[in-house]
């Protein structure tokens, strides 16, 4: 049940100046947004189902996949393209001018602009741009709440996950990015390159990307910081436990401090690491990765120290994958949209790449993007 108190605290939202928001939920596939709760910060918590596009994996290559889920945009940005290519025309802008003005004016000589209706082609092409949302405040409680969804949806279709929409900056790991899922259509796209690995990914969030990789990989180690945090990530993997299960395999939640240099053993914490797991990564994993973390140049910096200090550790070569949105910003400082985060990423990212300590060697190459949409969201240039 939703209190009194909290429903007060849901009608009326208020944000820091420091707030940020994610659009992906703009884009997500399903029409409804459930609001289960709100956390420990008093910030509504959603849960949104993202569905999975298993048919283009199974009946089509990844270029036909590609052309059957954007068919609809081409379409869109091809009229758009057409629509520029006539308003760029003088002729038409001079037989416009010569025989189309008088019709504009009214009797007073004022310009009328009649707006064109919107047929049925116009609102399908905007619902498939940007889905509406429609938080729906729930009035009842506990697991039962979603018997009704989970019946709707086949269960090997659909992501359940547990997330906010708007957060402080350093909340901002309760959100959900587009860079988790680009790197989980990656992982989809190479579903054997994963198989029975052992996976560590490095400020995991929601858990929506080790979820992922969770449906092929042996084990995944989802690693982040805050106990709040970690407590809806251990949620969300509970909620996709039959995914997890169906590929046979494990994903243990745990903290890890990109400002620590240890991993955290106390006795006293709820998602500390054991001997036997600590030994385990270092013997197993093959593969590291992180999604959308660089936006900040402290934690930016704390992260590359922690891949080198885990990297010399490993028993096996190991291939860190990291997704990043390029994000434009205006700066005083520079008086300019600049992309800050972003070049402080490539610059660190070069250092690594020209160590030279005689014990790792890295090697930096950049992945196309030519790999298979199974989720609905907006791949932007950025990206």
């Amino acid at each position: 049940m939703v209190d009194v108190a909290e429903k007060e605290m849901m009608d009326n939202l208020t944000f820091k100046s420091d707030t940020v928001l994610s659009d992906v939920h703009l884009h997500c596939p399903n029409k409804r947004h459930l609001m289960v709760r709100l956390n420990a910060a008093g910030q509504p918590v959603f849960l949104s189902h993202f569905k999975l596009l298993w048919n283009t994996y199974n009946g089509a290559s990844e270029k036909n996949a590609n052309e059957a889920t954007t068919e609809k945009e081409q379409q869109y940005k091809s009229r758009g393209e057409l629509c520029d290519k006539d308003r760029n025309n003088p002729k038409n802008e001079r037989e416009l001018n010569i025989e189309g003005l008088e019709a504009l004016l009214d009797d007073d000589g004022d310009l009328e602009v009649v707006r064109r209706p919107r047929d049925a082609s116009d609102l399908e092409e905007e619902d498939l741009l940007r889905d509406r949302i429609c938080p729906v405040i729930l009035i009842r409680g506990g697991d039962d709440a979603f018997e009704d969804e989970e019946q709707e949806h086949h269960c090997r279709d659909v992501i359940k996950i547990e997330h906010t929409m708007a957060t402080p900056l350093e909340d901002v790991g309760k959100q959900v990015w587009r860079g988790a899922f680009l790197l989980a259509d990656y992982i989809l796209s190479k579903r054997d390159m994963f198989r029975c690995g052992t996976v560590l990914e490095l400020g995991g969030g929601t858990g929506i990307t080790s979820i992922i990789m969770g449906t092929v990989a042996k084990r995944v180690y989802c690693t982040d910081v805050g106990e709040d945090l970690l407590a809806m990530c251990e949620r969300n993997v509970a909620l996709n436990k039959h995914l997890i299960e169906q590929g046979r395999g494990e994903i243990k939640v745990k903290e890890l401090d990109w400002m620590q240099d240890n991993f955290c053993t106390d006795p006293e914490a709820p998602y500390r690491w054991s001997e036997a797991e600590i030994a385990d990564l270092h013997d197993h994993c093959t593969v590291m990765m992180a999604a959308d973390v660089f936006y900040d140049d402290d934690l930016t910096d704390a992260l590359f120290r922690t891949l080198y200090r885990l990297t010399h550790n490993l028993k096996n070569s190991c291939a860190v994958y990291l997704s990043i949105e390029k994000r434009l910003n205006f700066t005083l400082r520079h008086m300019d949209v600049t992309c800050e985060a972003y070049n402080h990423f490539r610059n660190t990212l070069n250092d690594l790449e020209n160590l030279q300590d005689g014990k790792m060697k890295y090697t930096v190459e950049p992945i196309k993007l030519d790999f298979c949409h199974f989720l609905i969201y907006e791949r932007t240039e950025q990206l």
